[in-house]
């Protein structure tokens, strides 16, 4: 016996007909949700819940005070392990912007085990949050120890190609970077700040950088929407030929 579909279901997929047919075009703003709850007879939840269903299929981005949107189609991420760099798809619209916001503070909470050092360390945090035109792509946060923090990073970068060539002018070489990948759903603030549903998941990647004394020099946490998110890592083996001697 074939059941009934929901009415959430049932908005959903009217709203979703509705956008893969171009009557409601991408960047455009849905009716409020009073107005589509009157349209389709149910109460907000209900409305809200179908909405959710379309968010989280990255149809449909909430923007806070404006209302819900139809999301432009967003250029995937890659992120190369052991080479702590994100490559993102070819467009051929401008490359992504990162604005880039520096605080200096006190080691605290979970960033005294990261970078293994004491609770009055000084740090710098660099928040870099990306945009694909007006809408957020990705962001991470990046700590270094304070003297190895550069006095002149800008506001604004393209790409995070920019923040990591700033980061390594004080850098020491490094001798070891360890990464850590999960998938797990994302904070409150992160998916405010991303625009994306707290039933989506994020690609969470921790990476701390350490020079040749074992020191941590670095450590970067991003946050990348799952939607449109892959991590790449690459294993070369080296072939030893055997010779023999006469």
């Amino acid at each position: 016996m074939q059941s009934v579909p929901s009415r959430r279901q049932v908005i959903a997929d009217d709203i979703r007909t509705e956008i893969s047919t171009g009557r409601i075009k991408t960047g455009e703003r849905l009716p409020s949700e009073a107005q589509l709850a009157s349209r389709y007879a149910v109460s907000t939840p209900t409305l809200r819940s179908a909405l959710a269903v379309l968010q989280s299929e990255g149809l449909v981005e909430k923007i806070h005070g404006k209302g819900n949107f139809v999301r432009y189609p967003r250029r995937r991420i890659t992120y190369i392990g052991g080479a702590c760099t994100l490559r993102t798809e070819p467009s051929p619209e401008s490359a992504l912007r990162v604005s880039i916001r520096t605080t200096h503070l006190q080691a605290h909470g979970q960033l005294i085990g990261l970078l293994g050092v004491s609770a009055t360390s000084s740090l710098t945090e660099l928040l870099c949050l990306s945009y694909e035109g007006q809408s957020p792509h990705s962001f991470a946060r990046i700590y270094v120890p304070r003297d190895l923090s550069p006095a002149d990073v800008p506001t604004e970068s393209h790409g995070y190609e920019g923040v990591e060539a700033k980061l390594a002018e004080l850098r020491p070489p490094l001798a070891e970077v360890r990464e850590r990948v999960s998938a797990r759903p994302p904070t409150p603030e992160e998916a405010a700040t991303l625009r994306i549903s707290s039933a989506m998941a994020v690609l969470a990647v921790t990476r701390l950088a350490a020079d040749h004394t074992g020191r941590v020099v670095e450590a970067a946490l991003l946050v990348l929407p799952g939607d449109r998110a892959d991590a790449l890592f690459t294993t070369h083996h080296m072939t030893h030929e055997r010779t023999s001697g006469e």
